[in-house]
């Protein structure tokens, strides 16, 4: 029976997240240094968007100060924010050529705000494009050259005269200090509660010699379920890449990492993942990477490398927002091999990873192997993958990693069969923070190891805590 005297209301969820400081146990996940390309600069401020109590940024700039190859993916949720629709017609206007930044805002969504809102995120463009732009050719441009992120409270309209008013000291607070970097993370940020940042170093095979760098900004911590993107991402690169391959190299990318994703199953309105690449870094008369046919077999070896570069940085990304999760207390890795076809086994994994009975159940530490079984059981009804003998019960094991034993594999049913598993291991393995589980639709006992397979589709989601229904229903 629910006690309604014990319900304290708050206004909004975002309300709670304002000025509280990192959890400790997030603070690890911070970084205290970074590697940032050349040719790029950042800022922060606050507009006047976010509530007037809160200490955090709420408009933010990633620029070039060269025009770049640009790039991006978008939610599909029929219900998109301004900020998808504007940004997306600008991608596909200018084809990813002399695209000079990102201007992004938090606290507001600017959903369901129809034909206005729409004028406010082209607005914020074009203004931010004119501070940008530095020759003849870029200021007689039609198109502005910068996309616009949304990300806050739904239903509500931009202020945008604070918006516009704020560009201009934007523009001042440009740097590409770690600082500026980490700034900007913060200002993202609505129900995270630690801002999301990472860098590295990197090369490519046509020219080792070359130092390049790769910086991303990321956000999200609720309405994370994938649809192209599944929540806000910024990357910028100062290698050389047209905007053709730096397309196919985004997509490719988000499949694998942010595509993996689910927090509540939910796909937000504002979702979009956009990258730049300006190509600072490399020597004069450097050919950028570029896309060649429509195979991976037919692309270039700085293709080939910078695909697996990206996708593992992004992959770090993704499992940022996840650990970051609503109210979260584990993050929780799901693997499925064994599938004869590895877009039934993402299915599978993905299926599993928004049980609401696996999850609760890890929660309560709880391995639930047969809640596990039961979503593989029904994850393919109704699909193209119905009645293709993919799954096949006596064949299927399901395994926990015990960390503590160098990744092993811990059999809890085995080919159909339920494996006893002394009390104290199960303990063991479900009190960590991260628990690994891996299903396997063709066991032949050949693998005993949680190294990634070929093949399998992995997934990483959360548990569901009684922390993350208070934040969602309003009920503190």
């Amino acid at each position: 029976m629910i006690r309604p005297l014990l319900r304290c209301r708050f206004s909004t969820k975002f309300d709670l997240f304002h000025n509280n400081p990192i959890p400790a146990n997030k603070r690890r996940l911070v970084p205290t240094s970074g590697i940032y390309p050349k040719g790029f600069k950042v800022g922060s401020i606050r507009a006047g968007i976010k509530p007037p109590d809160s200490s955090q940024p709420d408009l933010v700039l990633v620029a070039s100060e060269i025009p770049a190859s640009g790039a991006a993916v978008f939610t599909k949720n029929e219900f998109c924010a301004a900020s998808v629709t504007m940004s997306r017609e600008l991608v596909r206007r200018t084809q990813g050529q002399g695209i000079r930044g990102v201007i992004a805002n938090s606290g507001c969504a600017n959903t369901l705000t129809g034909q206005a809102g729409l004028d406010d995120a082209w607005a914020m463009s074009r203004e931010a494009h004119r501070h940008l732009v530095n020759s003849p050719l870029e200021t007689a441009r039609h198109d502005p050259s910068v996309l616009v992120m949304h990300t806050g409270a739904g239903a509500q309209r931009l202020p945008i005269k604070n918006i516009l008013q704020s560009i201009p000291p934007l523009f001042q607070s440009l740097g590409n200090s770690h600082t500026h970097w980490l700034n900007a993370a913060r200002g993202l940020c609505t129900t995270d509660t630690f801002p999301k940042l990472t860098s590295r170093r990197f090369s490519l095979p046509s020219a080792p010699e070359t130092e390049f760098s790769l910086a991303g900004l990321t956000k999200g911590a609720g309405m994370v379920h994938p649809n192209m993107a599944t929540t806000l991402g910024i990357l910028c690169t100062d290698a050389p890449v047209t905007p053709p391959a730096l397309q196919q190299l985004l997509r490719n990318a988000a499949d694998e990492t942010y595509n993996c994703v689910s927090i509540d199953g939910d796909t937000s309105t504002n979702d979009i993942v956009a990258m730049l690449a300006n190509g600072a870094a490399a020597a004069k008369g450097t050919s950028p990477i570029d896309l060649h046919g429509g195979s991976s077999s037919d692309q270039s070896p700085d293709f080939v490398a910078f695909q697996r570069i990206l996708s593992e940085f992004m992959a770090e990304m993704a499992q940022l927002v996840v650990r970051d999760a609503e109210g979260a207390s584990k993050f929780i890795t799901i693997r499925v091999r064994g599938s004869p076809s590895h877009a039934a086994g993402k299915h599978i994994a993905s299926v599993i990873a928004k049980s609401v009975l696996v999850k609760t159940g890890i929660y309560g530490q709880d391995a639930n192997w047969h809640g596990i079984l039961a979503a593989v059981g029904y994850a393919l009804l109704e699909t193209p993958f119905e009645g293709q003998g993919i799954i096949v019960p006596e064949q299927t094991s399901v395994s926990f990693v015990n960390a503590s034993s160098r990744g092993e594999l811990v059999k809890f049913f085995e080919r159909g069969v339920p494996v006893p598993v002394h009390a104290g291991l199960v303990k063991q393995i479900m009190e960590a923070e991260d628990v690994e589980t891996v299903i396997d639709l063709r066991d032949d006992g050949s693998c005993t190891s949680a190294a990634r397979q070929e093949g399998e589709a992995v997934y990483w989601t959360s548990d569901i805590t009684h922390d993350f229904v208070s934040i969602n229903s309003g009920i503190h």
